[in-house]
């Protein structure tokens, strides 16, 4: 393959402010992702996924198709706001690249697609392979998760192409995520006159921070973290206002289904006297297990490394990805196919340029496998 083409096209990619929100980005990126594919005489639509969020992507060999023996997935969204590329756009120091989403997961798309250029044409013709490319995985997929799970219903497979961790492992199994906003409603008065006709929305929330901590559960792996809180106006008043952000990770659907409860009912729940609590689920991606038949998918993905001169080794990792929606729905879907990187969500965000032609050999080889 031609290396120096792929840093130009992934410079290209990098260099577009496209966080979730920023819709007119994210549609950019389509646009030339788009056309790069249909350069390749493959079919690619946009796919309309509502007024708040960019447009998806899919492509496929096989239009008429009606099952896909692979459905390859990935993001076309980053964290980062309008101007982050103006402060730190893709450089290349030594055998790093760097840049907003230079491995979450911009290099994962040239991944699948260069894979796919590459293909002999006696697989294509073979095989039905599907390419979902959503706008809004850093926000949970919330607009594009059904939309990828009737495609993965179709599908025998999912591969999932976030970025390979630091140490190359690719990823069977994921963490389930929820996110929660408590908001609790008091009685303003005078702090130093009338304190008592008060009724502090904080002290709510305190106690509420406390108790929701100990529904964690560290032994199997079900962790719960206050990350945001803010709430009233001056140290003189008794505080009117006050909420919290929760991010909840857990291992096991069932633990999520305990907790989820117990947040649930804590709107009917007073933490304070007079103080209204009111609870609203902000995010959920269940939790991604390995089945029977992705063990299977896992020894099809180990024989391609062995035949690429490739160690494959699987980690289960704390963050999700579209994977967990495609895994719960019972598919068999692996993840970490893109190139190995770390870093990711932050300015230190980087992509190892020796991992990429290997990696998309790898992917190559376990489609050819299917």
């Amino acid at each position: 393959m031609d290396l120096k083409q792929y840093l130009q096209e992934l410079k290209k990619l990098v260099n577009i402010d496209c966080g979730t929100a920023t819709i007119d980005g994210v549609e950019e990126v389509s646009r030339i992702i788009q056309q790069w594919y249909h350069n390749e005489n493959w079919h690619c639509d946009r796919i309309a996924l509502g007024e708040k969020v960019g447009p998806g992507l899919f492509a496929t060999n096989k239009p008429d198709a009606d099952h896909y023996d692979v459905l390859l997935v990935g993001h076309m969204d980053t964290v980062f706001p309008v101007g982050t590329v103006g402060e730190r756009p893709f450089t290349i120091e030594g055998n790093r690249a760097y840049g907003p989403g230079v491995s979450d997961m911009k290099s994962g798309l040239l991944n699948i697609l260069w894979a796919l250029r590459e293909m002999d044409k006696t697989t294509l013709q073979r095989l039905s392979i599907g390419v979902a490319m959503n706008p809004d995985e850093e926000t949970g997929s919330a607009h594009s998760h059904h939309w990828i799970g009737e495609l993965a219903k179709r599908s025998r497979c999912v591969l999932v192409c976030e970025a390979a961790r630091a140490d190359g492992s690719l990823v069977k199994a994921r963490k389930g995520i929820a996110g929660y906003k408590l908001t609790f409603k008091g009685v303003a008065a005078h702090a130093g006159n009338d304190p008592e006709a008060g009724r502090s929305a904080i002290k709510a929330l305190a106690r509420a921070v406390l108790e929701i901590s100990d529904l964690a559960d560290m032994a199997k792996g079900t962790t719960i973290n206050t990350g945001v809180i803010s709430g009233g106006v001056g140290a003189n008043i008794v505080p009117e206002h006050a909420e919290m952000i929760v991010d909840v990770r857990f291992q096991d659907n069932d633990e999520y289904a305990r907790v989820h409860a117990a947040i649930q009912a804590y709107g009917q729940r007073e933490f304070e006297r007079d103080v209204k609590t009111s609870v609203h689920q902000q995010a959920h991606k269940p939790a991604m297990a390995p089945t029977a038949d992705t063990e299977e998918l896992m020894r099809i993905v180990e024989q391609a490394g062995v035949a690429e001169g490739i160690d494959v080794r699987w980690k289960s990792v704390g963050g999700g990805s579209d994977a967990n929606h495609t895994a719960a729905l019972g598919i068999p879907s692996l993840d970490g196919f893109g190139p190995i990187g770390a870093g990711f969500h932050s300015a230190s965000e980087y992509l190892e340029i020796d991992s990429i032609v290997p990696r998309i050999r790898l992917l190559k080889r376990v489609i050819q496998s299917l």
